[in-house]
């Protein structure tokens, strides 16, 4: 299939701001990129640069529970400590 038979759903462009920020928590390392869009309706899109997982979020999902624990495969605590993190950038 060439480029001229694709289906586009949507090609935009938008200006983004990307944090990048490594912390230490109690039980494990995090490298993270956040960025801030208006794509996603005020969520945050937040990359773990060690695992290249990644997911959309806002305050809803870091309150579901075992939310970040599947997206990221983290345990528990380490999922904790994230949860804990990202609450000051999505409130």
């Amino acid at each position: 299939m060439s480029q001229e038979e694709w289906i586009y759903l949507y090609d935009e462009k938008e200006n983004t701001t990307t944090r990048y920020i490594s912390f230490v928590g109690e039980s494990n390392r995090f490298d993270l990129a956040i960025t801030s869009t208006d794509r996603f309706y005020g969520k945050l899109l937040v990359l773990n640069l060690q695992s290249n997982r990644f997911a959309i979020i806002g305050e809803d999902d870091l309150e579901e529970p075992g939310y970040l624990e599947y997206v990221y495969q983290l345990s528990e605590e380490e999922a904790t400590e994230l949860r804990n993190f990202l609450y000051s950038f999505v409130s």
